[in-house]
């Protein structure tokens, strides 16, 4: 390639790939710049060469320092291409020509130029000027010389009178200023000159510079001098100690005097020339001035001048050629460089474990300084170490003193085993004797991250206290990774449980350096107990590998919440009659803390008025309230306390909640009937109209609700349903037309009945006298004395002997009947003989008479109350004709009411009558009986006598027959008059 000097960075040289013919652009192949890298840099994917920052400047260029010819002045450079993950490796070689610019002005060896020109030369002599140098070549070189006019002239004039310029090439290429003589020069007229003389050389733009040329006139010196030879070369070893002699350079000058007096000074000579050599004016020798290493300076070529003393001075010029010959002085240079993606600096490189065996890690570069034999070079590597050096380029025309290898691996690394190689190469050359280096490479073996972090526990469990301050520390989670360096460097984080879709980052933090895991928020136990979050640690490596371990916190408890009872107040219902040591009821209460924080000691606290003082008890695990006692509803109905609870905390936190007991109630009353008596009786006229309120049956109940709701029914003594009482008000009303049959006294049973479950009922007797009057109001009482001891299924209803005397009645007409027929079948034979006798006068078969002499005489007699009935004035009132019974008492005392009880043994009692005359027939005569009174035995379903409840009533005293259900069970030995 070839690049011109001075120029910007980034300048595109060329394409490497695109020269080479290797296809880019997939990524696969790669390049490096192995060296030349001072200079130019190589794109890694396109394999574009470019110019780096640092400018390029030709003429400074250690190897250009000497460098005459354009095409000589170069940088060499290397390039690698790397297949896909360094699996192969090709090294190449190429060179940038750099190629010369204008930077340079030509310049002149003084400002002032001297020339001395003897007098009387004729017009049209040439004398040489010194000339310019420019480190610049070719056309950029010196181009031309210009003799500008005299100072002080005029500025239209370019050129002097007296002289002109001439310039002249010469065999090598240079141009030569010469000084020519146009005009007469007299020194006595003028014995000098100024000049001026301007330098241009060919680049564009052009640069050039001037120097003063002064002029002095002398004496005329006509010879020159003259070298034996135009060009002397010679070898000189290197390393040659100053004073050493080279050469000698003779020149001859024909004239005499100090116009043949010869000086030897340098011509067109380098810096270096003039400071490694040094030349004898005088005699011509040339020798050394500096030692000269070979490796810095192989050659040297400079022009050496012969001057005269005469005036002016005449020159001539030689070349000398002076090639420096190689000494064995130089150890051979190892140079390990990177190679491909295998970093190496300061001579360490990191070589990955998983590297391929046979992969190239670095560029061994040998070299020796020295030429020939003294620069072969062989180099090894000592140890027992898995690495070799293969040849990096098989070709023939590599050159024997620089030698490049690759060093590669000969066997698996392995980090965990050996983590770094010292490498030792040693390099020995052939000169005589032989001189050899070694250096050295540490190969660290670079850890993969193949280890992922590792946590001691799978499930961290942390306890930590509640009502926390924020960022509160609350674990402290430690992973290891054997791998390394980044590989090693852990860094954690929270993400949710696999279990868990909540997100902790709301609730916990963690460092990611440390490990440190804090709580960002108040924790609240009783909210939430447990929290389970995953820690992930994650190396730096690449790429990266992870480990995770799940953190559970379970919150621990502290006594911060007290008590709490589900309800402020709670309400129980218990039925009345309950055993002792029975459950009433049970409170709810909890403690949202925990462990001995929740333990709950429940105590029942008095109420206002010490209701609940011994009664109740509670069970402290469950809650649940008892009683020692039985309740009775009619006792008490209702008990307010208050239950504590304390729990086990430090220090204690309580509550209270108040109960209130309501005794429910149990139908365990029968009803109690408060009127009629069973003693009393009501007398109805039996003129009565229907729909007459005959009495009124009044009763009670302890018991409440369904359980004292009563109806009322008629069970027994209503043969003729002659009365009906009305279930809800116990109003006995008259139903049935009352007829003879039906005077006298009628004994209803009444059964009252609550509503409850099983119902509770009583039974009363209900005594209606149907009749005009009262006029035998003894016979009435006796009788209803009487009804007491008859069991209850026997109807007591009306006049007993009316169905009898019907009895008697048929009979005797039966007997008649029969009689009659006897009889008058005998007439109708009598009747028929005499017919036969007479004609037709006889007697008539089936002819009624007027009088029937078989009626019975006590029919007209019942006729008598007809027609006293037919006497009365009008029409009573509906309760005209009810009459009220008074008897004695034992004392002989008058009962005020019907509603006063009857004792066991009534005695004679006076009857009022309400209503009703003397005329009214007395009905007592049919209820006389000589027989004992019948007993009565009940059997009630409730409770005996002797119990907290009297369910049954004495009789005929007490009013009610008390009964567990609708039927009555009622049973009689003896039998009554009036069955």
């Amino acid at each position: 390639y070839r690049l011109a000097e001075e120029g910007p960075a980034d300048i595109r040289i060329g394409n490497v790939a695109s020269d080479l013919g290797i296809v880019t652009g997939s990524g696969e192949v790669t390049f490096s710049l192995e060296s030349g890298s001072d200079y130019l840099k190589i794109d890694n994917m396109t394999g574009e060469l470019s110019t780096t920052e640092r400018r390029i400047d030709r003429e400074k260029l250690p190897q250009c320092q000497m460098i005459f010819d354009e095409n000589e002045c170069f940088l060499d450079f290397e390039v690698s291409v790397i297949g896909p993950s360094q699996s192969w490796v090709d090294l190449f070689e190429g060179r940038v020509i750099i190629l010369d610019i204008n930077d340079n002005t030509p310049t002149f060896p003084s400002p002032v130029l001297t020339l001395t020109v003897e007098e009387n030369r004729p017009v049209g002599t040439l004398y040489l000027l010194p000339t310019a140098t420019d480190r610049d070549f070719g056309r950029n070189g010196i181009e031309r010389y210009e003799l500008l006019q005299e100072p002080g002239g005029d500025g239209g004039r370019p050129r002097s009178s007296v002289f002109e310029l001439q310039v002249a090439d010469t065999l090598d290429g240079e141009k030569q200023p010469q000084l020519i003589v146009k005009g007469a020069l007299d020194r006595e007229q003028r014995d000098s000159y100024e000049l001026s003389l301007r330098v241009r050389d060919g680049g564009d733009p052009a640069r050039s510079s001037q120097a003063i040329l002064r002029v002095l006139i002398t004496d005329v010196n006509d010879n020159s001098p003259r070298f034996e030879r135009s060009v002397y070369e010679a070898d000189l070893a290197e390393n040659s100690s100053p004073g050493t002699p080279i050469l000698q350079l003779r020149a001859t000058d024909l004239d005499v005097g100090v116009n043949g007096q010869i000086e030897y000074v340098f011509g067109a000579a380098t810096e270096s020339v003039r400071r490694l050599l040094r030349l004898d004016e005088t005699s011509g020798w040339l020798s050394v001035l500096h030692r000269i290493d070979r490796e810095e300076v192989n050659q040297l070529r400079f022009t050496v001048m012969a001057r005269d003393r005469g005036q002016p001075p005449k020159t001539d010029k030689a070349t000398v050629v002076l090639n420096i010959r190689d000494e064995n002085d130089n150890v051979p240079t190892i140079d390990i460089r990177k190679i491909g993606r295998i970093p190496l600096r300061d001579g360490v490189a990191s070589v990955a474990e998983d590297v391929l065996v046979d992969t190239p890690i670095a560029l061994v570069q040998v070299s020796d300084r020295d030429q020939g034999e003294n620069g072969v070079v062989t180099c090894t590597v000592v140890g027992d170490v898995p690495f070799q050096l293969k040849p990096a380029s098989e070709g023939e025309g590599e050159p024997q003193n620089k030698r490049k290898y690759f060093l590669h691996t000969s066997a698996p690394l392995d980090y965990e085993a050996v983590r770094d190689y010292n490498v030792v190469i040693v390099a020995v050359d052939s000169g005589s004797p032989s001189l050899s280096s070694n250096n050295s490479l540490l190969v660290r073996v670079g850890d993969t991250n193949d280890n992922p972090p590792m946590f001691s526990q799978a499930v961290l469990e942390v306890s930590f206290p509640e009502n926390n301050l924020p960022g509160e520390r609350v674990a402290t989670v430690v992973a290891t990774d054997a791998d390394s360096g980044k590989n090693a460097e852990i860094t954690y984080s929270l993400e949710a449980s696999p279990l868990s879709s909540e997100a902790p980052g709301s609730i916990f933090s963690i460092d990611p350096d440390s490990g440190d895991v804090s709580v960002q928020a108040v924790l609240d136990r009783e909210q939430r107990d447990t929290y389970e979050f995953q820690v992930t640690a994650r190396d730096k490596g690449v790429p990266s590998l992870q480990g995770s371990t799940t953190v559970v916190v379970r919150v621990s408890d502290r006594n911060d919440n007290e008590p709490r009872f589900m309800q402020d107040v709670f309400t129980f219902y218990v039925k009345e009659n309950l055993q002792p040591n029975s459950p009433v009821g049970m409170v709810t209460v909890m403690d949202f803390d925990k462990g001995r924080n929740a333990e709950l000691s429940l105590s029942i606290q008095p109420g206002d008025h010490d209701q609940a003082a011994g009664i109740f008890s509670i069970e402290n695990d469950t809650g649940t309230i008892f009683s020692t006692v039985s309740f009775d509803r009619e006792q008490q109905t209702s008990y307010t306390f208050k239950v504590k609870a304390v729990d086990g905390g430090e220090p204690p936190r309580s509550a209270t909640a108040t109960v209130s007991l309501f005794v429910m109630d149990e139908n365990d009353n029968a009803p109690t009937v408060t009127f009629p008596s069973n003693s009393s009786y009501t007398v109805l006229p039996p003129s009565s109209n229907m729909r007459t309120v005959v009495a009124t049956v009044v009763a009670t109940d302890a018991d409440t609700g369904l359980n004292a709701d009563l109806n009322y029914s008629i069970v027994g003594g209503n043969p003729f349903k002659l009365f009906e009482i009305d279930p809800a008000s116990g109003v006995v009303s008259l139903v049935g037309k009352l007829a003879p049959k039906h005077y006298g006294l009628h004994r209803l049973v009444v059964q009252v009945n609550d509503s409850g479950q099983p119902p509770q009922s009583t039974t009363a007797l209900l005594h209606v006298f149907v009749n005009e009057s009262l006029s035998n109001a003894t016979v009435v009482e006796s009788q209803v004395a009487r009804s007491l001891h008859t069991p209850l299924a026997q109807d007591i209803a009306g006049d007993p002997s009316y169905e009898l005397s019907k009895q008697r009645l048929s009979i005797v007409i039966g007997v008649v009947a029969g009689i009659m027929t006897v009889i008058l079948l005998i007439l109708v034979v009598v009747m028929a003989r005499y017919c036969r006798s007479k004609s037709k006068h006889g007697y008539e078969a089936g002819k009624k008479d007027h009088e029937d002499f078989f009626t019975p005489q006590q029919h007209d007699k019942a006729k008598k109350p007809k027609k006293d009935k037919k006497g009365k004035k009008g029409k009573q009132p509906l309760y005209s004709s009810i009459v009220t019974v008074e008897a004695s008492k034992p004392n002989g005392q008058r009962y005020d009411s019907v509603n006063e009880k009857l004792s066991d043994s009534p005695g004679m009692g006076r009857y009022r009558s309400v209503n009703g005359g003397p005329g009214s027939p007395d009905l007592a005569r049919h209820y006389k009986s000589s027989s004992p009174l019948p007993t009565v035995q009940l059997h009630p379903q409730s409770p005996t006598a002797g119990k907290k409840h009297q369910a049954v009533q004495d009789l005929p005293p007490a009013n009610t027959f008390v009964g567990a259900g609708d039927n009555i069970s009622i049973g009689s030995d003896h039998c009554s008059e009036y069955s």
